[in-house]
């Protein structure tokens, strides 16, 4: 039933679960604004959450501090509310470096982004969930607190297509022009439509199925959704909604008093300028300024035009801009009316609180030259106190939760006991350097490395050793190093030692990054190296060791808090294990080793007191980009889907192809074979390729007959 969350699982609360749900619910009853869920790795935080959500009925915002946590989060929790709409956020640049300029050098950096179009669709289709159903869960990046263009502009220009409804083809288009969507001859892409006869098709920003309008003179009288592959009908429709192709959109009347800000500040910003003797800057501003006024007047659109989106939407100097949480639902009063998660918050919530310094100290300098209007500087994300104020209840969940959370938060419930009896790993300690060992005050005593005290060859080696020992027994490898370079390095070397290892580190792009962890949790490889991703909240229950390299170098990367999650990636495995490698104990390491035996020891006395035997983890694979297939792979699988179902029927009816001793796959290779030869002949290389792999694909035999 929609507008209402339904929870599905196989499972029901169980260690110290049952408590912490009734505990943070009570808070939530009471009406208290911030509280925080202590759970330790492994304690099923996102079942807890899971729970809540189902208990509360409220639409719920999800803050995660990285894209692939936010990622794994989505997929966990489409699992749990299937009939739901579950969606994934984030900022949808693959690359992106910030217009910036630095006066000591005379460097002008101009904005350079490389948008991933598969992210832009997801940010959407979250949108539009927001504003057309309640039954809502967005997972979130920080990218969340950016400003992101008036949900109420956005709502209004939707365009929403009825059949039978007075509209001629003609108004379809121009409304279609109106809302940024490209008019095209070629295949359809999101925000893409054409027209051919009496029909429009379209494909909604948000989706990657077209919608056929059929026109009977100025009434719609069909519409009909289509399979843009293979071109099948999938269902008849009522109604379509289409929702504006860029999330900054002004009204006609707005966008003409905007450009009348515009200049009137420019005016003012000139003034200035040549009153200071900058002409420099002076005419700098004023020929980029007006080149953009030109371009909104024309298309309502410019590069950059975040940059006016406070003139645009008509808002004062230094008012917020709207974000994600604008699209939330508020009452009357504007209280806002979602639940907010926010997930590994003693990383979380530092990066929300830093996010507006550093925005606003590039922006002053870029309005101090002449590049930017100063109106620029309220495109930014939100200050703390400003996101505060527009969140309602609030639960931090985290493993190790830091004086931010104790400061703001009115309760804590602690979630320590794992239902599944599994215990915090052991912890060893080895040295970093190959060296004599001798059992001393000063050296590492010799019982945490089960090797002969004078045969030890480093921290390196000794992992390598260790990896290959897992690895033989099943269990995969985890190892964390200090910079991405030493990832890489480490990876390449374990590649020639006959390892199969990866290494994934900040510069790997988004969806590469997720596909990484979904492979290794697949088997495809058995050792990832990493630096700091490796961290909060990633599950990988399927690990059974991790080496912490120079685990004594304090700092940020060694800290107590980042040693204890990093730990905890080996606390869903029975056979957990985790070495440190250090030439001495640091206040960090010896505070995370006391933590994690606090823990392994409540969890022992549970496990002992219900006669539980600790077993790993079983959880699903889900990877949140196998919904997100290339064009080319979509086309492989669904004409192999039609073929087969035509070359079934065929045979079934005794036709012509039927005839002959090669069984059914067999036949369709051939035929295969020769239509991809005709391609060729006539320079058709995209069509040849689509049966060239579908021609791999059967010859592996890896296509299924769905009916059977």
């Amino acid at each position: 039933m929609e507008n209402k969350f339904d929870l599905i699982s196989d499972f029901a609360p169980g260690g110290d679960q049952p408590e912490a749900i009734k505990g943070l619910l009570s808070g939530l009853k009471k009406g208290l604004q911030m509280q925080t869920l202590l759970g330790a790795t492994g304690t099923g935080k996102t079942f807890t959450m899971a729970n809540i959500i189902a208990s509360v009925q409220k639409p719920t915002l999800i803050i995660a501090h990285n894209k692939t946590l936010a990622a794994q989060l989505a997929s966990e929790f489409k699992s749990f509310f299937p009939n739901n709409a579950v969606h994934y956020f984030v900022s949808y640049y693959d690359y992106y470096q910030p217009e910036a300029y630095l006066p000591t050098t005379d460097t002008y950096i101009e904005k350079d982004a490389q948008i991933n179009k598969e992210i832009d669709r997801l940010r959407h289709a979250t949108t539009q969930s927001l504003l057309t159903r309640k039954d809502v869960i967005i997972v979130a990046s920080v990218s969340c607190i950016y400003g992101l263009g008036s949900p109420v502009e956005y709502e209004r220009v939707n365009f929403k297509i009825e059949k039978g409804m007075t509209l001629s083809r003609t108004e379809a288009m121009q409304r279609l022009i109106g809302i940024h969507y490209e008019r095209t001859n070629a295949d359809l892409s999101p925000a893409q439509f054409r027209a051919l006869g009496n029909t429009i098709e379209i494909m909604p920003v948000s989706e990657t199925l077209q919608y056929r309008i059929a026109f009977s003179g100025n009434k719609v009288e069909e519409i009909l959704k289509i399979d843009p592959v293979s071109s099948r009908i999938l269902q008849e429709e009522n109604h379509v909604f289409v929702f504006p192709a860029k999330h900054f959109i002004t009204a006609e009347d707005q966008k003409e008093k905007a450009v009348k800000a515009i200049a009137y500040e420019l005016k003012s910003q000139l003034a200035y300028f040549e009153k200071e003797g900058k002409l420099l800057e002076a005419e700098r501003l004023k020929r980029r300024t007006s080149y953009d006024m030109a371009m909104i007047k024309e298309m309502r659109y410019c590069s950059g035009i975040e940059n006016y989106s406070r003139l645009l939407s008509g808002k004062k100097a230094g008012e917020p801009p709207e974000t994600l949480l604008s699209y939330f639902p508020h009452d009357k009063d504007g209280n806002p009316e979602f639940l907010l998660f926010i997930d590994e918050s003693h990383v979380t919530l530092p990066q929300l609180g830093a996010m507006y310094s550093g925005d606003a100290s590039r922006k002053q300098t870029l309005v101090d030259f002449g590049f930017r209007l100063p109106s620029a500087k309220d495109n930014r994300p939100l200050k703390f106190e400003e996101f505060k104020q527009r969140i309602g209840q609030t639960i931090f969940v985290s493993a190790t939760p830091g004086k931010n959370e104790a400061e703001l938060s009115e309760q804590t419930v602690e979630q320590i006991i794992r239902p599944t009896g599994l215990v915090d790993p052991e912890v060893l300690v080895r040295p970093i350097l190959e060296q004599v060992l001798v059992a001393s005050d000063k050296v590492l005593e010799t019982k945490n490395l089960n090797l002969e005290p004078r045969n030890y060859p480093g921290q390196v080696q000794d992992f390598i050793n260790e990896a290959v020992s897992e690895i033989k027994k099943g269990g995969r490898v985890l190892a964390t190093t200090l910079t991405k370079k030493m990832a890489e390095d480490l990876s390449a070397y374990l590649k020639e030692k006959g390892v199969k290892a990866e290494y994934m580190h900040s510069d790997i792009k988004t969806i590469e990054r997720i596909q990484i962890i979904t492979k290794f949790r697949k088997g495809a490889f058995d050792v990832l190296v990493g630096v700091n991703l490796l961290r909060e909240g990633l599950d990988m229950p399927e690990v059974s060791l991790i080496g912490i390299l120079d685990a004594d170098k304090e700092g940020f990367l060694r800290s107590e808090v980042s040693l204890i999650q990093t730990i905890g990636r080996a606390a869903r495995n029975a056979n957990g294990r985790v070495i440190l490698y250090a030439d001495q104990i640091t206040g960090s390491m010896e505070r995370a080793m006391g933590e994690t035996k606090r823990r392994r020891d409540v969890q022992l006395a549970y496990n002992k007191k219900h006669g539980i035997t600790p077993k790993t983890i079983s959880k699903a694979i889900n990877d949140i980009t196998e919904g997100m297939e290339s064009d080319h792979a979509k086309a492989v699988n669904a004409e192999l889907a039609l073929d087969m179902e035509l070359f079934a029927a065929v045979e079934k009816a005794g036709g012509k192809k039927g005839k002959g001793k090669k069984n059914p796959i067999e036949k369709l290779i051939a035929l295969k074979e020769a239509e991809m030869k005709e391609a060729v002949k006539v320079l058709d290389f995209e069509t040849a390729a689509i049966l060239r792999d579908e021609i791999v694909v059967l010859k592996n035999k890896t296509y299924i007959n769905p009916e059977k």
